[in-house]
């Protein structure tokens, strides 16, 4: 009797809090719909701008700008510029005409829901998205989504985008093998520590209702510090290699954008770049500035550059999560 007394007890709680959920989010919803109507457009505007410029610079400046991005940067971001370099042998321009198809989807909508806000049908000088609850404005939204916006447009932007995803983490899976192991090495590990002193502790202060998640959360935060450690190490690892690379690049770049404007500092550039180590001298000098820069930052954006590129960021830590869940399964957590 005494079990059946609690599972009734329990799903009223269950319910109310399903309601509070409910009730936040039916608040929330003509905010994050205004945010969403002013980011976004800007988001892509600035999107199709930058990469605009891109294009416009001459070949030597990109080559100097990768280079130095690789030097001073590669150990921070070191699963996104893998990923970057997949990507440009798996279909890097598939996605961008995808995204580009989505981007001009994006923006009908936009416009379409502007226009929206502006309908006054009873005719009574009051828009009528602003006579409406948040509920009914999240259902009106909806159903314009799903009338302006072209399905078989998105269905294939989406298809395409996935499909170089796949191939993207399938060389990433095998790049950072080792990586990955160490991670649920560590992992396995902490784990079996924690659940033998730590979690019994945590179960006894959690309420009975709640206390079927406190393995499944204990094994999310083990993850994440095992993928923490090992991918420090990796980012040590990727800072030196990087840093060399991107010297290489941009040092070489750097030549021959002085041979390029006629420009010879001290007479010390040749007519034959392949014939001096001038471009191996500024490449080691590059790359042990970059190595000591990403060791001072301690591998890690400060603030507010950190906020400034939370894309990256989020890029970074999303590939680094999904390509050790992969490999190494969904329920090692």
């Amino acid at each position: 009797m005494a079990d059946k007394k609690d599972t009734t007890t329990e799903q009223p709680k269950i319910d109310i809090d399903i309601s509070k959920v409910a009730e936040t989010l039916q608040k929330i919803g003509k905010p994050l719909l205004a945010f969403i109507s002013t980011v976004l457009p800007v988001i892509i505007t600035s999107s199709q701008k930058a990469y605009a410029f891109y294009h416009k610079l001459p070949h030597n400046v990109v080559q100097i700008a990768i280079g130095l991005v690789f030097c001073f940067f590669g150990g921070l971001y070191p699963a996104l510029f893998a990923a970057i370099q997949a990507a440009k042998l798996g279909g890097i321009s598939t996605v961008r005409d995808a995204l580009k198809d989505l981007a001009n989807e994006a923006m009908i909508v936009l416009e379409e829901s502007k226009k929206d806000d502006n309908v006054d049908a009873d005719g009574d000088g009051v828009a009528d998205v602003n006579q409406i609850d948040s509920k009914a404005l999240l259902l009106r939204k909806a159903n314009l989504v799903m009338t302006k916006i072209n399905p078989k447009k998105v269905d294939t932007a989406l298809a395409a985008i996935s499909k170089v995803w796949l191939s993207v983490i399938s060389v990433l899976t095998v790049q950072f093998a080792r990586t990955i192991a160490l991670s649920v090495s560590i992992s396995e590990s902490m784990k079996k520590v924690v659940n033998r002193y730590i979690t019994p502790t945590i179960q006894s202060a959690t309420p009975t209702e709640y206390q079927r998640w406190v393995p499944v959360v204990v094994g999310w935060i083990c993850k994440s510090i095992g993928i923490s450690l090992a991918w420090y190490i990796q980012a040590v690892i990727s800072a030196v290699t990087t840093a060399l690379e991107g010297g290489k690049i941009a040092a070489y770049a750097i030549l021959k954008f002085f041979k390029d404007k006629d420009m010879n500092p001290g007479g010390f550039i040749p007519d034959d770049l392949d014939e001096t180590y001038l471009d191996e001298g500024i490449a080691y000098v590059l790359a042990v500035g970059g190595v000591y820069f990403q060791f001072k930052l301690g591998f890690d954006m400060p603030f507010p550059f950190n906020i400034l590129l939370f894309p990256f960021e989020f890029a970074e830590t999303y590939i680094r999560w999904s390509i050790t869940s992969m490999a190494s399964g969904d329920n090692w957590a």
